[in-house]
């Protein structure tokens, strides 16, 4: 058992679970039905994804400070007790059943996934 961080729309790996997107909004041009067949995700969790302002900010960053600056803010709204709880949910989840999180940027290291990453880490769950 345990949780995979994901890119929304690449192939599926054997053993990944279910799969939940953690984005603003669903992927434009798939129709509703084919989201977990296109390898997108089978549940919809925006609550997980940044805000839209940090959104813009994200894709915005050109340097170092500016990425700095997004982590920070988005770490400060997953500090919200609503966004806390899921995070501690998917956590004790990923000891008991395998799943994974994702959103559909191509680089992880400028995503929100790696600070998801992180954040479940420090709430001890179990990542592949």
């Amino acid at each position: 058992m345990a949780l995979r961080i994901v890119r929304l729309g690449s192939p599926r790996t054997p053993g990944e679970g279910l799969r939940i997107g953690t984005v603003r909004r669903p992927p434009r041009g798939v129709p509703r039905g084919e989201f977990a067949s296109r390898d997108f995700y089978d549940v919809w969790l925006p609550n997980l994804a940044p805000s839209e302002e940090l959104v813009k900010e994200a894709q915005a960053s050109k340097d170092d400070a500016a990425w700095r600056s997004f982590v920070r803010r988005y770490r400060a709204e997953m500090k919200s007790p609503e966004k806390s709880r899921v995070l501690d949910l998917l956590a004790a989840l990923s000891h008991h059943a395998d799943l994974s999180v994702g959103c559909y940027c191509a680089d992880e290291a400028r995503c929100h996934r790696s600070v998801l990453r992180e954040l479940l880490a420090e709430r001890g769950a179990r990542i592949v």
